[in-house]
């Protein structure tokens, strides 16, 4: 079953798209964006939340933002969705394909064309779909998209409705709950350390006991250890030091 978003300035022909996107039995869920800048947004809060997305129909004449920079920006993208280009305009097919466009459809669209365009979608998409990478986050800055990785984040702090993620190289804002980025990433050494800060075990220096009061060093932050989660961050600690030390140990010749 294939998830896809529909991309149109015009709103009837995007309703339209939609409906018939949706009575395909092969569609499991659509989308909808109405022009090039707000599906660019949705794709980057898709794929910072881990959401599959397998296919992008999208018109080409849209202001701010057409189909073909944005399929550009698409590709971009790690593990990008395939593109289907629905267009009134017959000149810009030869581009289209040039992104490796899966078929380009001329409005307005015909039932069977659509069909045939969701066959050859879900023939070049595998059964379980691609999985997005767990190791990047995508984040915004000014008109363009980041992808920060996984291992150079040293802790996020939740701020509202957002997670600001401290880096090696700086700090980016995210929108997306520090709940979320936890089930995302506890099993690749992210520990709740507050209810509001998640710790990168592997940039953890030193965990400190003074009068109670409990704190992690990582990087050049000291950070507080709520007593709620004091044990759990000693045990995982200890774990993983023991698991390091087995490791080195392992590597070197008896």
């Amino acid at each position: 079953m294939l998830r896809v978003l529909a991309v149109d300035d015009e709103v009837p022909a995007l309703e339209e798209l939609a409906y018939l996107l949706r009575h395909d039995p092969r569609i499991e869920h659509v989308s909808t964006a109405p022009g090039g800048i707000t599906a660019l947004q949705d794709m980057v809060q898709m794929i910072g939340t881990g959401e599959r997305l397998d296919g992008v129909f999208l018109d080409i004449r849209m202001p701010g933002l057409g189909g073909l920079d944005l399929a550009r920006l698409i590709g971009a993208f790690p593990n990008p969705p395939r593109l289907v280009f629905v267009t009134a305009h017959e000149d810009c097919a030869i581009q289209a394909f040039d992104l490796e466009a899966v078929d380009y459809l001329l409005k307005p669209v015909r039932a069977d064309r659509l069909a045939e365009a969701v066959r050859r979608l879900e023939c070049m998409t595998p059964a379980t779909g691609e999985p997005i990478p767990e190791d990047v986050i995508p984040v915004e800055l000014g008109g363009r998209t980041r992808f920060v990785s996984q291992q150079t984040v040293r802790f996020a702090e939740a701020q509202g409705d957002y997670v600001r993620l401290h880096t090696v190289d700086g700090n980016y804002l995210v929108r997306m709950s520090l709940a979320a980025l936890e089930r995302r990433w506890a099993a690749s050494g992210f520990i709740r350390v507050h209810r509001s800060t998640l710790v990168s075990v592997r940039h953890v220096s030193e965990l400190r006991f003074d009068g109670g009061r409990v704190t992690l060093q990582v990087g050049s932050e000291t950070l507080p250890v709520s007593r709620r989660h004091t044990r759990q961050v000693r045990e995982h600690l200890v774990r993983d030091r023991q698991l390091r030390d087995r490791s080195l140990s392992s590597g070197v010749p008896g």
